[in-house]
């Protein structure tokens, strides 16, 4: 595939992802959505926001599957995106859980990406640490606010 190609599938990612219910979910999967166990995974899944959870991760496991699959080549798409390193992160601690659940494809193309990513692991351990340092930076502003 020529580079251009490679870009156009590019530009349509980032199009799926401006779409109005799209932007929502990602709004939310990265706002609200912090899973410490399987039991607050489940309750996403199974609630309210059981479509913007699959849509966010089914979204970076297709885009990944474009990767793993030759599409897009791996250093254009790091270049390109980082959320589905975020998206990763945020899943990864409790995916062995989810698989035994939900099934054992349950985000394989998005984590076989991550671990063709140079330092992929390292990347999202720090991010999944940054997202849990801006939530108690956050909640100490809130609970500085309340004081006031």
């Amino acid at each position: 595939m020529s580079i251009q190609e490679e870009a156009g599938l590019i530009l349509k990612l980032y199009e799926l992802r401006r779409e109005e219910t799209m932007r929502k979910a990602r709004d939310w999967y990265f706002r609200e959505f912090n899973p410490q166990s399987m039991a607050e995974f489940s309750a996403a899944i199974y609630g309210e926001h059981s479509g913007h959870v699959r849509m966010v991760v089914t979204y970076w496991d297709m885009a990944a599957a474009l990767v793993n699959r030759g599409a897009i080549s791996l250093d254009l798409f790091n270049d390109a995106n980082g959320e589905h390193i975020g998206t990763f992160a945020k899943i990864e601690p409790l995916l062995g859980e989810i698989r035994k659940a939900f099934g054992p494809q349950f985000a394989m193309h998005l984590e076989k990406l991550v671990d063709a990513t140079p330092d992929g692991r390292k990347r999202s351990a720090a991010t999944r640490e940054q997202m849990q340092a801006i939530r108690a930076q956050l909640s100490g502003q809130s609970a500085q606010a309340a004081r006031n």
